[in-house]
């Protein structure tokens, strides 16, 4: 197949020969053909060297490479990158079915939630995809992945063989709103089976709305920091801010908390968060939820909570907006400092991209100072492994999380 070739203005191609995935449109000299945006294209040096094959798209980021050395983007391709994907998963022992696996270890708890492909971080940037138990969950946030879904699909079927039973592909919200593709979320693979909604995370249960709900349907970026969170719990009062589907109350339950109020804006959130501790802890009295605005809940705590969750959406998309968001991170904060018992914890995190880790620490130190009380930090969290950076996308890097002792 003939492709469409990009070539770069002289003294372009450094980010490309350090494996940066994307090309720039300032970067680019001329082009060999008509592209049309998800199409597949050729990018070159000014001098005719191959630098790499990509999906092509409108925008800022022009090319989104999928190799740097000449490859058929086809089924093979893509059956290949996904298993490795899984492999690494396997490895690293985050796959556990509670079957007889030689490569879990016996006192595992059963997880079979997990992120399968991250984008940049697995080398197929503008792919999402999320594992609940025996579904899996697509997410295109490029043109070219979106044409690519089907192909997609039949790959993940091999890696997974009988695992999966079913494909969701949920990319209305996240692809290009100016590619006007008119593409509603579909299963791709099985159906709709309502029965088999639960997913387990290190052995607790939780239903996953993968249809109506955010992102794919859990937040399973935190599972790390969840079990971190659990082992500070015992005999403490928690408060669950921006809960969402209850994972950090669930976790806390399960560590010994005395008492565990999750709050979110959203009736719905807090709906799910009452389903998932019923489903793990039925007429446990420990818990209470409220749909309730975060500023305002919190102003009205006084110091009755030991240990403090913020972990709001994500206050900026854009650049252009990064201020904005720095002040509100930094209101959170401060009320945090200003309510929580002396000695109490704060675990508190920023998932907005383009909020730098350095950025998110200063706003924090800032809340800090304002508070008057003496601050230290016991634990600088991150994204888990399977949301791995790839090291020449440092933008990847999108979690930022600290655990703060506030005397």
């Amino acid at each position: 197949m003939n492709l469409c070739k990009i070539y770069l203005k002289p003294k372009k191609e450094e980010s490309l020969l350090r494996f940066h995935p994307w090309v720039f449109s300032g970067a680019v000299g001329s082009v060999d053909g008509k592209p049309a945006e998800g199409d597949l294209v050729e990018v070159y040096s000014a001098n005719n060297h191959f630098l790499g094959i990509g999906h092509y798209q409108i925008g800022s980021i022009v090319v989104r490479i999928l190799s740097f050395t000449p490859a058929e983007i086809d089924i093979a391709f893509w059956t290949e990158r996904i298993r490795q994907a899984y492999k690494l998963r396997r490895s690293i022992g985050l796959i556990r079915t509670g079957t007889n696996d030689p490569l879990q270890l016996s006192n595992s708890p059963v997880n079979d939630t997990y992120r399968l492909i991250h984008g940049e971080g697995d080398c197929l940037p503008g792919l999402i995809i999320d594992i609940y138990a025996s579904t899996a969950v697509i997410q295109a946030h490029s043109v070219g992945m979106h044409y690519a879904r089907k192909d997609i699909a039949i790959a993940l079927c091999e890696v997974l063989g009988s695992n999966l039973h079913r494909i969701y592909y949920k990319s209305e919200g996240t692809l290009p709103f100016k590619a006007d593709l008119g593409e509603e979320n579909e299963y791709l693979y099985g159906g709709d089976n309502k029965e088999s909604s639960i997913a387990v995370e290190n052995g607790i249960q939780f239903h996953i709305d993968w249809q109506k709900g955010q992102k794919t349907g859990f937040f399973i970026d935190q599972r790390d920091n969840r079990t971190l969170l659990q082992h500070y719990a015992k005999d403490c009062a928690v408060l669950n801010m921006f809960c969402y589907t209850g994972g950090f109350s669930v976790y806390a339950l399960r560590g010994g908390a005395s008492l565990v109020h999750s709050v979110d804006s959203s009736a719905k959130a807090i709906a799910l968060t009452n389903e998932n501790v019923a489903l793990n802890f039925p007429e446990d009295v420990r818990h209470q939820a409220f749909a309730e605005d975060a500023f305002k809940f919190m102003e009205s705590i006084d110091d009755k909570y030991d240990l403090i969750v913020l972990d709001p959406p994500a206050f900026a998309k854009h650049r252009n907006v990064l201020r904005n968001a720095l002040q509100g991170y930094r209101k959170l904060n401060a009320i945090a400092f200003k309510k929580i018992k002396p000695g109490g914890i704060i675990f508190t995190f920023s998932c907005s991209q383009i909020v730098s880790k350095n950025d998110f620490r200063l706003t924090v130190f800032s809340a800090a100072a304002q508070s008057g009380r003496t601050v230290r930090i016991l634990h600088q969290l991150t994204q888990p492994a399977d949301h791995p950076i790839n090291i020449y996308h440092p933008e990847g890097e999108y979690l930022k999380g600290l655990v703060l002792q506030v005397e």
